[in-house]
């Protein structure tokens, strides 16, 4: 790490401490700056990564609920409201039960660089819940939905903060927040939240969007080695929202995807993943991956192990945070692993990114390769505002204009900086200069 950023970096983990995850988000982009400090010093004069580093506004608070046996339950409630140099605070809702303030800044901080990566005028944010919504019934999530927002709503708005969805928040979670925001202020305000259903005020693409477009960038990843999706093999991490889009993507670009995974194991189904089978078992009846094994012949099914001990040519990991470790990494690149495109949020630890990049593996890190979903809910909060609606197909290839976008922006960074291929640091740097150029423009604030 350059030695004028390493004292920043030390101060910002002194005064965030036991906050694990963002500490790593913090140290990662950092080791990508120095060169911009050596053409801009005038980012270092102005303490831009000072600024950065601490969040405009955190808003932690107690989320009293009952469940169906009327018993009282407490969860705690998270909205950390990153930066708005660029535009109204922009980033989803987590709700499970890890979710603690430094899992909220990590997402948040991340959230900056994402979102000005996409080039709409959006912000980061991030918030959530360590409520666990699996295995509760439609009238408990309500109910917590209810009491999350009737905090929640006086620091959101269509100017000031726009939430969307995460792990754990979908479209029925999206629907109950709406719903008591409206009933709150009295006022039907579409631009406050995204994700919403197609029927009022949501986004056609919008839940297919993170799967997709971290498919569409690692495309042009591989389109800079002359190859393409056609005939790999891929393994995809997940088998929520973003997963189920990633395969049904992959696939539809000539890939074989053989295996996904829940968290109690993983399937490898050699003739490429059934989606329709897949979302009827996940997204309809809120199954296991299991039975997806017990419904279909020639399908493996293992559990408690790991997704990563499958041979791949391509992998998209889109389940969690540090997921794929440094081990799981060397395997893969020993099985001749050629790409991974991130459609989680720092799904790889820091010594896995160390091995693809040493194998010359084409790493796209989740900043830029999982854009597509913010991106997208940006282009809903315009058709919002517009009173408008777009087609699946308009809006598909806006999404693919997009990414296409942010992988040209991370590539040509990367070019300039004098590291050609290294993903990770056109996408810090892409997204870093943007907001810094945003703050030194709008003063000390």
């Amino acid at each position: 790490m350059d030695a004028r950023l390493e004292a920043i970096r030390d101060t910002v983990l002194a005064r965030n401490p036991g906050e694990a995850e963002f500490h790593q988000a913090v140290v990662e982009v950092f080791e990508s700056l120095g060169p911009v400090h050596d053409r801009h010093p005038e980012f270092l004069e102005a303490a831009i990564l000072e600024r950065l580093c601490e969040p405009e506004r955190q808003i932690i608070f107690r989320v009293p609920w009952t469940d169906d046996q009327g018993r009282v339950q407490i969860n705690r409630g998270f909205r950390v409201e990153f930066n708005s140099a660029l535009g109204p605070y922009k980033g989803g809702l987590r709700f499970h039960p890890s979710v603690y303030l430094g899992i909220v800044k990590f997402l948040g901080f991340e959230q900056i660089f994402k979102n000005a990566l996409t080039g709409m005028p959006i912000g980061g944010g991030k918030g959530g819940s360590d409520f666990d919504p699996r295995g509760r019934s439609d009238a408990e999530v309500m109910r917590f939905c209810q009491s999350f927002m009737t905090e929640l709503y006086r620091h959101i708005g269509e100017y000031t903060d726009v939430p969307a969805g995460d792990i754990g928040v979908g479209g029925r979670e999206i629907g109950y927040l709406f719903g008591q925001y409206k009933r709150i202020t009295n006022r039907y305000e579409s631009g406050v939240l995204t994700g919403k259903g197609i029927s009022w005020g949501g986004s056609l693409v919008r839940p297919e969007a993170t799967g997709f477009g971290t498919v569409i960038f690692t495309e042009e990843m591989l389109k800079t080695r002359g190859t393409s999706f056609d005939g790999q093999r891929v393994v995809v991490s997940g088998s929520g929202n973003v997963a189920i889009n990633a395969v049904a993507k992959a696939q539809s670009l000539g890939a074989t995807v053989v295996a996904c995974s829940d968290s109690s194991g993983y399937i490898v189904d050699e003739a490429g993943i059934d989606v329709g089978l897949l979302r009827q078992v996940k997204e309809v009846e809120r199954g296991r991956l299991k039975d997806y094994s017990l419904r279909r012949s020639g399908v493996a099914y293992v559990e408690a192990g790991s997704v990563w001990d499958v041979d791949a040519t391509v992998a998209l990991p889109c389940a969690t945070q540090n997921e794929l470790d440094g081990d799981a990494a060397a395997r893969l690149v020993r099985n001749g692993l050629i790409a991974v495109g991130e459609g989680a949020n720092m799904p790889s630890t820091r010594e896995a990114v160390a091995v693809f990049q040493e194998a010359g593996v084409l790493f796209g890190p989740g900043k830029a390769a999982n854009a597509g979903g913010v991106a997208t809910s940006a282009l809903e909060m315009q058709q919002n505002a517009s009173r408008d609606s777009w087609s699946f197909e308009h809006t598909e290839q806006r999404l693919t204009d997009i990414m296409v976008g942010i992988h040209h922006r991370c590539a040509s960074t990367a070019d300039e900086y004098g590291e050609p291929g290294n993903y990770v640091l056109g996408a810090n740097i892409g997204g870093f200069v943007k907001v810094a150029d945003a703050m030194l423009a709008q003063g000390l604030i």
